[in-house]
């Protein structure tokens, strides 16, 4: 497009630094800039110049409204519409937008997700500017980033945690650049987050309950071909997912947001779009946003965009690839090996970091990324399997085994010329990439504040532990060589950089004390007192709000399995069993028509009984899954509520499409009476 090579529109419905500079007192830019990086907050009279200057902006391009943008606990966003008028004694409308209605907002915070922190009748939220994302506009409203909390101060959003967990990294990595010599003023982690998805036709969709109810089918049987011959991976698209993606570049683009890769995926009508890096807070906000175009453009377009993590079965799920790295204000990657000494020891300084926060925060780190849906996904030789490990590449692996043997010291000794962008290992759940990590495990539907908060506050911890080190130490650089050499070795069980779908691994795993990630033992262990502390100590959450979002993650759960239950309780009775039986009726008409007349009807009645008894089969685990999901409705502890439905939900779930799957391919398909996997995925 000739717009984009020119840069013309891009971030056109942004208050970005460009734009702040032009309509902003140069004075009130710099106090808006120092409160984004955690100096403090504007002054009244800055904020209202920053309220009078954003709102004429906005109104240029049409605003009638504004938002207060923030992120509950749910994997969303939120925010209710204010107009920007008021009406003065006389009965005229004028505009009323000042530094209070920018920086605070109150609304009724009593039906998003609190974990128990709050009453019913404790309904007061309060939004709270942030200073480190930007405005923008869609459409007629002017969209304000915040973070939300209770009245009381009760963190009840994704980003405040995501903002405090980045000011602790910062603080950390400062500590230990200070003590080694490097003369950064800022820390900040950096994020590109790849994200997967499906395109289906809106009528298919509109005839699948479980889609529509659950975001992913509940029946559906194999069809004849999957993708066996990987002849979707980056094919060209079809004419009118073409016209969707330019559509969606456009709009990502007015938001700043640039969709560097684009592709079709393995999986028919399976997509993939890949941001450019941003600092996490944005690169958050950015996902969120890309979430909701790709939503709102794939309608515009005839399509449903499916973004769970395992919508059809028999072909590959969708991920979220977090690609995550640390960057300083002078453009330096922590996370990339340099040319001379010192930069080749704070790599491995920082490395050393990263790994051990993996393998001492594993369960925390598992628990960010673990809900119904991705273990849906999981574990299949199409995903990372469910054992956290660190791939770093053989000539990395290689060079720290050299730096463990004592053959390297800090400071003096150049490494050798390794590549550290080996070739890629896509079984692996965290993988370097050259100069960053890419955890893959996280799935396509969730908010990615979570894991990035997770990581961001893990890789502090150890950093804080670094930094009490080498601020009291005589010799800097052999402090740094003995700290690298004992994180290294004490943490390399988590290093694999083999097949981890492979069947030895297994037991490999098993002798290096490796867990499986098991979703309900991760959130219940969110609140051991090793990750709590460690949340408590760098200000990210109190105890109580971390137990608040731990019971958020088992009440999703448990909501989620009880919506698919009913839903395929429902599907059964309403269109499955309808269909088969019909079709049983006309067999057993045929059989008679044919009998009467003396004709052999042996395969008729060889449908009717396997019919039949296919559909007794059907009830008794229709029935079963009835009694369960009532029994779970009796269960009030939480806990033993979500094993409970893992243990007797999921698998009547299962056994009942296994039956529903093989009726499916004996019912003629203009009985059956919702679409196939065929239509969906093989016919545009």
């Amino acid at each position: 497009m000739k717009m984009r090579r020119k840069g013309r529109g891009f971030a056109e419905n942004v208050f970005d630094d460009g734009k702040m500079k032009r309509y902003l007192p140069k004075s009130t830019y710099e106090a808006i800039v120092a409160a984004r990086e955690g100096a403090g907050e504007p002054t009244e009279r800055d904020r209202n110049r920053y309220a009078k200057a954003l709102m004429k902006w906005a109104r240029k391009l049409g605003v009638t409204r504004y938002t207060h943008w923030f992120q509950p606990l749910n994997d969303f966003t939120a925010g209710k519409r204010d107009s920007i008028y008021s009406i003065d004694k006389l009965g005229r409308a004028y505009v009323k937008f000042r530094g209070k209605e920018l920086s605070c907002g109150e609304g009724d915070a009593s039906s998003f997700p609190n974990g128990g922190m709050r009453e019913t009748f404790e309904a007061r939220g309060v939004t709270h500017l942030d200073y480190t994302s930007y405005a923008f506009v869609i459409e007629d409203c002017l969209f304000i980033p915040t973070t939300f909390t209770s009245f009381n101060g009760e963190v009840l959003d994704k980003k405040t945690p995501l903002i405090r967990s980045s000011i602790a990294l910062n603080k950390e990595a400062m500590r230990v650049l200070n003590a080694i010599g490097d003369k950064a003023k800022h820390v900040w982690s950096v994020v590109g987050a790849e994200q997967e998805y499906f395109l289906i036709d809106n009528a298919y969709f509109e005839r699948r309950r479980d889609l529509i109810y659950c975001g992913r089918t509940l029946f559906g049987a194999k069809p004849p071909k999957g993708q066996e011959f990987n002849d979707h991976y980056y094919r060209k698209p079809s004419g009118r997912v073409a016209k969707f993606m330019q559509d969606l570049d456009a709009e990502l683009w007015k938001l700043g947001i640039v969709a560097k890769t684009e592709h079709n995926e393995v999986a028919p009508h399976q997509f993939e779009l890949a941001p450019c890096y941003a600092r996490v807070n944005l690169a958050c906000d950015y996902n969120q946003l890309t979430m909701e175009m790709l939503n709102g453009v794939a309608k515009k377009h005839g399509f449903t965009c499916l973004l769970h993590e395992k919508p059809f079965r028999y072909v590959n799920g969708s991920g979220k690839h977090n690609n995550w790295s640390i960057l300083t204000d002078t453009d330096e990657n922590l996370l990339e090996m340099g040319e001379t000494a010192h930069q080749n020891a704070r790599f491995m300084l920082f490395l050393a970091a990263v790994i051990a926060a993996v393998d001492e925060y594993s369960e925390l780190l598992t628990a960010s990324i673990c809900n119904h849906g991705n273990d849906c996904r999981l574990g299949g030789y199409e995903a990372p399997p469910q054992i956290l490990t660190v791939f770093l590449g053989e000539p990395l692996s290689n060079t720290i085994k050299e730096i463990c043997s004592h053959k390297w010291q800090a400071g003096k000794d150049t490494l050798p010329k390794i590549s550290t962008g080996a070739d890629r290992n896509r079984t692996s759940p965290f993988a370097f990439t050259g100069n960053k990590f890419e955890f893959r495990m996280v799935g396509s539907s969730a908010s990615i504040s979570d894991v990035n908060t997770a990581l961001n506050v893990a890789v502090a911890e150890i950093l804080r532990q670094f930094a009490d080190e080498l601020e009291h130490s005589g010799d800097v650089w052999q402090t740094v060589t003995r700290l690298v050499v004992e994180t290294f070795t004490k943490h390399k069980r988590i290093i694999f950089d083999g097949n981890n779908y492979g069947e030895k691994w297994l037991a490999e795993a098993k002798r290096r004390k490796l867990k499986s990630v098991d979703t309900l033992s991760a959130i219940e262990n969110t609140t051991n007192a090793h990750n709590v502390n460690l949340l408590e100590r760098h200000g990210v959450l109190t105890h109580r709000e971390a137990l608040a979002r731990q019971q958020i993650l088992l009440q999703n759960y448990a909501n989620t399995l009880h919506i698919e239950g009913q839903v395929a309780q429902e599907m059964y009775i309403k269109q499955i069993a309808p269909s088969v039986t019909q079709y049983l009726h006309i067999l057993t008409k045929i059989a008679k028509d044919k009998n009467d007349l003396g004709v052999d009807c042996e395969e008729e009645k060889r449908q009717i009984e396997q019919i039949t008894k296919l559909l007794q089969r059907g009830t008794k685990i229709r029935k079963k899954l009835t009694v369960c999901l009532k029994k779970s409705e009796e269960i009030s502890q939480l806990v033993i509520k979500t094993q409970y439905m893992h243990a007797n939900i999921l698998p009547a779930i299962e056994a009942l499409r296994l039956t529903a799957d093989v009726m499916e391919q004996l019912c003629p398909a203009h009985l059956w009476s919702m679409p196939t996997y065929s239509e969906m995925l093989f016919q545009e």
